[in-house]
């Protein structure tokens, strides 16, 4: 004799789930009405969605960031849509997930795993932690954080040594704009910038140069499309946005400041 399963219990899991009434009745009616059981049932399918689910794109989302005492965290939350995006659930789980790294590093992500995957069979979307970091300052240090408005889609920390927590706001909102790929030119890695300058060099408009200036000319090509790029690039070498006459490495040098480390988190895909 199967069990009864009354409304107000399929309005109970409903509320503790999210999920559909039809499918909390049938979780419940195939858990005998165990109301744990059923909830375990309907994790286990959100998880499954949620699985079908992982490969889509993910445009939408906040990025969050705190700033307090000497330490910095920011974490980017991604989702498929706007709406879901201004849910108050998915920006709780977001909030949750920030604080947790604020206290513990970014390794505190991977606690938030079930509950992502919960959520996202709630919300009926993919829904990923699209960058978390978490930087702790020195004596003469400044953090800065910057989330871009009005969608909070792309955020930055900065991490400056020197200078003012002005400078550091600054240079947030410029990695925020430009999008370096590295902070300085030693920092580019080998094969990357041997690649590029073989495109450089093979390009007709070099080799159509006296083979004796060729190389020269490859230098300064990576320096104004390469290193300088904005998106991409190297941060030192690229131009201001606050006073495109300087590059930020004459900026910062001018306030007496360096880069000690910067993190730009996007949920945009830029």
């Amino acid at each position: 004799m199967s069990t009864t399963i009354s409304a107000s219990l399929v309005k109970e899991l409903r509320d503790q789930t999210g999920a559909g009434m039809m499918d909390c009745k049938r979780a419940l009616e195939e858990t005998d009405g165990d109301l744990e059981a059923a909830r375990t049932l309907l994790r286990e399918r959100g998880m499954a969605s949620a699985g079908k689910r992982a490969g889509r794109a993910t445009t939408e989302g906040l990025v969050g960031y705190i700033v307090e005492d000497e330490r910095a965290s920011i974490v980017g939350i991604g989702c498929e849509t706007e709406p879901v995006s201004k849910n108050d659930e998915f920006q709780a789980f977001g909030h949750r997930v920030l604080k947790a790294v604020h206290a513990d590093g970014p390794g505190a992500v991977e606690a938030f795993e079930q509950e992502r995957l919960e959520l996202a069979g709630k919300l009926g979307e993919n829904i990923v932690v699209a960058g978390a970091a978490r930087f702790e300052a020195e004596s003469g240090d400044s953090l800065a954080g910057y989330a871009h408005p009005p969608a909070n889609k792309i955020g930055v920390l900065a991490h400056v040594r020197g200078g003012s927590q002005e400078l550091a706001r600054q240079l947030a909102m410029h990695i925020a704009f430009a999008a370096p790929e590295w902070a300085s030119r030693a920092d580019v890695p080998g094969e990357v910038l041997e690649a590029e300058r073989a495109i450089y060099l093979n390009s007709d408009e070099v080799q159509s140069k006296p083979e004796g200036a060729r190389e020269k000319i490859v230098d300064g090509m990576l320096g104004k499309r390469f290193y300088a790029a904005t998106p991409g690039g190297v941060l030192a070498d690229q131009a201001w946005v606050h006073d495109a006459s300087q590059t930020v490495a004459q900026a910062l040098d001018e306030a007496g400041a360096s880069v000690v480390a910067f993190e730009r988190v996007s949920v945009a895909g830029s």
